[in-house]
């Protein structure tokens, strides 16, 4: 192996958000970084790529909005109601949504960063678009967001990468795609850096820290089977095929300590024919979030879970398991006329399965796979069931639910009763992994023996311990930020006192 020549007081394995942000951390400390990317230019930027590049993020109303994006008109100002998102209400959907397992003290980081990473990334160039039609419907004038998650980058992940790249060449950081890590360099004295192949030829690069940040395991589908269970095979991948794990495989080869929710996972309703891994071009085509206002049925044309139990934000994450539970693997959603106006702009594109009839029964025959009768069955008893003197409103939790099912809709309750019907074909695509290794509050990984590694840190999607069971939407880019730019200042000041020893 020949040594890099190059001398680096950091190391950043990976080259997705949080990995830009640990490296643009670092070199604002003063430390001399490089990035080594697994992937070509072209496909760069990991699973962040593949985002809206929405972010959650602690706020108290609209100057803070306005701050965050001054393009704002003041007409949209005047038809928007930003609300406020509280720290109260952002732990508060933290301990809710993991069953109240999230790790309190990187709980409590990620909440009271949140704000000043969105100020820092727009100190380096991102900028921020309010996701009207997305987080708000405009209801008698007025855009009323919902669900916490009211910002993203301009250009969505695709941008946020863009800009992070930018600000990272214009700081000094290098940065070489087509590097795969493959291993630490490690003794007693810790890590000093990394063996990679670069282009097909393997070399070690040397360095003070290392940071991790080359995300989790779900595009491995040997390893979904083992950790997240049977059948797991079998479901789409969202986001990069460079996420195998190996970041984890190294870090746990020199005793990292396992943390986290490591049978859990990010997974949504997808297009059920997507292709295998993430499409730049077509994956956010392949969403399909606008189910609160359907009714979704399995393959004997049963209803499986709550479409109406909350907003999306707090849902959608942990229903591509419940699909993938089904028969099959795969679930139809049905909307009917009066919604369908609400459906998010991917339901409109070429690239959906997608069914049209303009009676029940029409519709029951041209689905696939899914038992006729028992559909028609389906759709009978929940017309009946629905409250139709509750008004309709999907900015709030309306109660507008069901009466009598042995699986209730919540909120968003329509009959299924105004031609003409749609219906679209989902399947489970994961996201990323909850599974990954323990930190200290200072970004270092700590070992089974409980005590730091010296000289390597994590962020992203490879720290455990922050989400399980679920996610509250827009959390995961926000928590690479924080705990990015946490790994990166540790990693710089642990290269700074290596040096000084």
């Amino acid at each position: 192996m020949n040594a890099d020549r190059h001398e680096h007081d950091v190391i950043v394995v990976g080259g997705g958000n949080a990995a830009l942000c640990s490296a643009l951390a670092a070199r604002e400390s003063g430390a001399r970084v490089l990035v080594l990317e697994r992937a070509p230019e072209a496909e760069r930027g990991g699973n962040s790529t593949y985002t809206e590049g929405l972010m959650r993020f602690v706020y108290g109303g609209v100057d803070d909005i306005r701050a965050l994006s001054p393009d704002l008109t003041d007409e949209e100002i005047a038809a928007s109601d930003f609300g406020a998102y509280t720290e109260e209400q952002f732990f508060d959907d933290m301990a809710r949504i993991t069953q109240n397992r999230t790790d309190p003290d990187l709980c409590e980081i990620l909440v009271k960063n949140s704000n000043a990473a969105l100020h820092w990334l727009r100190k380096h160039g991102v900028r921020f678009q309010p996701q009207f039609g997305r987080q708000s419907f405009n209801i008698g004038g007025k855009f009323k967001f919902w669900g916490g998650a009211t910002l993203a980058a301009w250009g969505g992940g695709p941008g946020l990468v863009d800009a992070l790249y930018q600000a990272a060449g214009q700081a000094g950081v290098r940065v070489l795609y087509d590097a795969w890590v493959r291993d630490l360099v490690h003794s007693d004295a810790g890590v000093t850096g990394v063996v990679a192949t670069v282009k097909g030829v393997t070399q070690d690069f040397a360095a003070d820290a290392v940071v991790l940040a080359c995300g989790g395991f779900e595009a491995n589908t040997e390893w979904r089977s083992r950790y997240l269970g049977r059948g797991w095979d079998l479901a789409k991948v969202r986001g990069t095929k460079y996420n195998t794990g190996d970041g984890l495989a190294m870090a746990l080869r020199i005793g990292a300590q396992p943390c986290g929710h490591w049978s859990g996972c990010h997974a949504v309703g997808w297009e059920r024919y997507a292709s295998d891994f993430g499409d730049f071009a077509l994956t956010n085509d392949y969403e399909r979030d606008s189910y609160p206002f359907s009714i979704i049925v399995n393959a004997e044309g049963r209803r499986f879970l709550d479409e109406g139990a909350d907003f999306r934000n707090y849902t959608y994450a942990k229903y591509g398991r419940i699909v993938l539970e089904q028969p099959g693997q795969f679930a139809w959603q049905i909307y009917d006329a009066k919604v369908v106006h609400l459906l998010r702009p991917e339901y409109r594109t070429r690239h959906v399965t997608k069914v049209t009839a303009n009676t029940v029964e029409e519709l029951a025959d041209k689905l696939e796979d899914v038992n006729k009768d028992e559909l028609l069955r389906t759709i009978r008893e929940f017309n009946a069931a629905v409250k139709t003197g509750v008004p309709f409103n999907p900015n709030i939790k309306d109660g507008r639910c069901t009466a009598g099912l042995a699986l209730p809709k919540s909120n968003w309750a329509n009959p299924i009763d105004t031609p003409p019907f749609e219906a679209y074909a989902i399947t489970c695509g994961v996201t990323f992994t909850f599974g990954g290794v323990r930190i200290t509050n200072e970004g270092q990984v700590v070992n089974t023996n409980h005590e730091p590694i010296p000289g390597l840190f994590a962020a992203g999607e490879m720290v455990g311990g922050i989400f399980y069971f679920n996610y509250p939407g827009a959390s995961g880019l926000t928590s690479g930020t924080v705990f990015g730019r946490i790994a990166g200042r540790g990693a710089a000041r642990f290269a700074k006192q290596r040096k000084g020893a």
